[in-house]
């Protein structure tokens, strides 16, 4: 297996490049001698970028600036992995600088349909009650946020691992722009191989949406790990000997 690669890594919502950290130590002790590159990137407003103003941005802004960190590493023949919002931006950094690009891989990824917006994707009932909504675990309405993000986040984690990553979670903001926009760009879809990462007990996507979200991004491969949602956080080494498969196929 030839560990020679380059990685890119771009959080999810409310999260930042922090969360990649377990799964970037993983990579370079699997690969010993050659860990390859990686950078984690930072959406603005999140991680190194907190405390960005960032009420102007769009969703071609953000990508450009991704595209724009990947450049200025001088980083080339990447793979690019996203977890959970981060599928949204990616086909944007695609249509921004496809040639960077060797393999997306989508870790348990969603996208919303042209016309629609990510608060819309999410909806207010339930999982299951909406067939064209992922919905929530527990009933917005009568639960708290803190309560739904135990359920969505935590459910593989001990309760310690679970109030530290709980800690955390919350100081990152994606620009408001990412959650109400709707002209999706899904033109890159497949021009560049895909993979998708499953995570077989996830508290948010419930798994025919993540079969749905592989099919929408147009993906080659799909590979499942047993995990919930946070699965660079508590499964480290299993998703690191993923990406190493997937940067190797």
């Amino acid at each position: 297996m030839n560990d020679s690669v380059s990685y890119a890594f771009l959080h999810g919502g409310g999260q930042g490049s922090w969360v990649w950290d377990e799964t970037i130590a993983a990579l370079a002790l699997q690969a010993g001698q050659k860990p390859g590159r990686t950078l984690a990137l930072d959406v603005p407003g999140c991680g190194t970028k907190r405390g960005r103003d960032t009420h102007a941005l769009g969703v071609d802004d953000i990508a450009a600036e991704l595209v724009a960190d990947i450049t200025a590493a001088g980083m080339s023949d990447v793979v690019l992995v996203g977890h959970s919002q981060a599928g949204s931006i990616m086909p944007h950094m695609v249509k921004a600088g496809r040639k960077l690009f060797r393999r997306l891989v989508y870790v348990s990824c969603s996208i919303p349909l042209p016309g629609q917006s990510v608060i819309g994707m999410v909806g207010n009932g339930l999982h299951g009650e909406n067939p064209d909504e992922v919905g929530w675990p527990m009933d917005p309405g009568t639960h708290s946020m803190a309560e739904r993000f135990r359920v969505m986040f935590c459910n593989d984690m001990a309760p310690g691992e679970a109030d530290a990553f709980l800690a955390k979670l919350g100081a990152d903001s994606w620009p408001m722009a990412s959650y109400a926009h709707t002209a999706w760009s899904h033109d890159q879809l497949g021009l560049v191989p895909a993979s998708y990462v499953i995570c077989l007990r996830d508290g948010i996507l419930p798994l025919p949406w993540q079969e749905r979200f592989a099919a929408r991004f147009k993906t080659g491969r799909t590979i499942r790990i047993d995990a919930g949602h946070q699965a660079m956080t508590t499964r480290p080494h299993g998703l690191a000997e993923i990406l190493r498969n997937e940067a190797a196929v």
